[in-house]
């Protein structure tokens, strides 16, 4: 919210006036800027006015949500699509002393420079147009206007699960609990695994019986004789203490008959790491005709 309408401070030092703005790292507002980007494009189902305009027609019989509806709009159109250049929050005028060179151009399509400039390097146009300016006057301008996209449209969502409970909106109940974001990037669930040599038959469906050749992977099963096709160690055990011993102390014990994805050497984790710039320049060059 603080961002929407940023505060520049104003200070005196040594006979002269000094301007300061603090905004959040760039990275942040790169990764909300790519997030709200559907939001902004008329081609997008999810574009914002489409949102209201299908709002305006469930509530046309409901004066006071019509009317809030369209003050929304007008809103949007306020913030997010000014008519002229006068219509946006300022202007950065610029000239270029040596050449007398001179540019302007108004916080709205700064922003528009720094969104499909430099955060999605897509409208060369763009990006050339807010050239001039330099990076940082194109970023301070974008981020009121993501800062207020991003609270646009939780409001939004708000209202239409107020609507959808009232009733205005008939909506499946599952679209409100579709899964959008990782609470935690850690994978952990109980399986069964399998491993076969490379160019085994694979298996055709997840309900059918695997082909011949494929193995369980089992307690007594060394993890650290598995690779992936392309040379890397696909397994590791974490809580086997048992599969630890078995590859540091006894090498065959437990190794999988076959060959193909099988390591050759029991001791793959303790060699030194690869020069993986070497690596892929060496798989590159091999598939060179």
């Amino acid at each position: 919210m603080a961002l929407i309408d940023p505060k520049i401070g104003v200070r005196y030092e040594n006979g002269e006036i000094r301007i300061r703005q603090e905004l959040p790292a760039e990275e942040v507002v790169e990764s909300a800027a790519a997030r709200i980007r559907p939001i902004l494009l008329a081609t997008e189902d999810c574009f914002h006015m489409k949102a209201l305009k299908a709002l305006g027609y469930a509530c046309r019989e409901l004066p006071r949500d019509a009317e809030r509806v369209r003050a929304v709009r007008a809103e949007w159109k306020t913030r997010v699509d000014p008519a002229t250049p006068a219509d946006a929050a300022y202007r950065v005028l610029v000239a270029d002393t040596a050449t007398g060179e001179e540019h302007d151009l108004d916080a709205h399509r700064l922003a528009l420079s720094w969104i499909y400039g430099d955060v999605v390097h897509h409208d060369t146009e763009r990006r050339k147009e807010g050239d001039p300016f330099g990076l940082r006057d194109r970023f301070r301008a974008a981020v009121p206007l993501v800062a207020w996209t991003m609270v646009a449209t939780i409001e939004l969502l708000a209202y239409i699960e107020a609507l959808w409970k009232d009733g205005v909106l008939q909506l499946r109940p599952e679209v409100f609990d579709a899964q959008v974001a990782l609470k935690s990037t850690v994978w952990e669930e109980p399986a069964q695994m399998f491993f076969a040599p490379v160019g085994t038959e694979s298996p055709s469906a997840a309900t059918t019986s695997l082909p011949e050749g494929w193995l369980p992977v089992g307690k007594d099963t060394d993890l650290s004789r598995l690779q992936t096709i392309f040379g890397g160690q696909l397994l590791h055990p974490t809580t086997s203490t048992q599969a630890t011993d078995l590859s540091s102390e006894q090498p065959d014990a437990g190794r999988p008959k076959g060959d193909g994805n099988m390591l050759p050497s029991a001791h793959r984790a303790r060699q030194p790491a690869k020069d993986w710039q070497a690596e892929l320049i060496e798989r590159w060059r091999a598939m060179q005709p």
